[in-house]
């Protein structure tokens, strides 16, 4: 693994013979089996945590790095459940690559991984560092919307989803249905009402620092990628 990624390197990132940076990403589970999907700050684009792999650094060395810098989460916070084969590449359009970068950058090659949070959600942070990567986050249903990413990471994404599906761990889905039908006292709902008047049942939710929820974030029209942004 460190021979593939000692290859050259351009300005501060290390880039291999193709002109590839090598980066991890990441797929995080709640315990029904949903994922982290995070607003990029500043874009209408939605995503997974990824990052670059730092010269030295194993892919799972960047990963926790990545973990904690993007979302907040330390180790003890998750347990790895599995990872890509192989590398998943996927080329950056010219315009969206800084001019200084242009015939070196080509795009990103990545290994992903599938984590479970062990931890509970508000030990999510979005401002554990001074350089955010999401401004707003939600749990959503595995096979996330790819038409909410930013077009040229699509591929990559599906193929990452599809490689780590077979690795999901159960879920009972009794147990949601039971607890979704428990009362408090007789005649009194478990519920508690949101601000536009729907009712959500279970306690109070205790939202992570920089979190936003959305009950039905399906009914919001679906935004398009910010063009002209560099991305990573």
């Amino acid at each position: 693994m460190h021979n593939e990624l000692s290859s050259k390197i351009w300005g501060v990132i290390m880039l291999d013979r193709d002109g590839f940076r090598p980066n991890v990403g990441i797929i995080l589970l709640n315990q029904r089996n949903q994922v982290f999907w995070g607003k990029r700050i500043r874009t209408h684009s939605w995503q997974f945590p990824q990052g670059g792999i730092d010269r030295g650094e194993s892919p799972e060395q960047a990963m926790f790095r990545e973990l904690h810098e993007e979302i907040g989460l330390m180790p003890d916070h998750v347990r790895i459940v599995a990872r890509t084969r192989d590398w998943l590449r996927y080329e950056v359009p010219e315009r969206y690559i800084r001019r200084d970068a242009r015939g070196h950058y080509k795009g990103q090659k990545q290994i992903w991984f599938l984590l479970q949070l062990t931890g509970q959600d508000w030990n999510l942070n979005l401002r554990a560092t001074d350089h955010p990567e999401f401004d707003a986050w939600r749990w959503n249903e595995y096979w996330v919307p790819l038409d909410v990413v930013v077009e040229f990471k699509r591929g990559v994404y599906e193929m990452a989803l599809r490689e780590l599906a077979r690795y999901l761990p159960r879920f009972d889905h009794r147990n949601r249905y039971l607890r979704s039908g428990m009362r408090t006292r007789e005649g009194e709902h478990a519920g508690h009402e949101l601000p536009n008047g729907s009712i959500l049942s279970g306690p109070p939710m205790e939202l992570p620092p920089g979190a936003t929820f959305e009950p039905n974030p399906q009914g919001r029209a679906h935004p398009c990628p910010a063009k002209g942004k560099h991305a990573t």
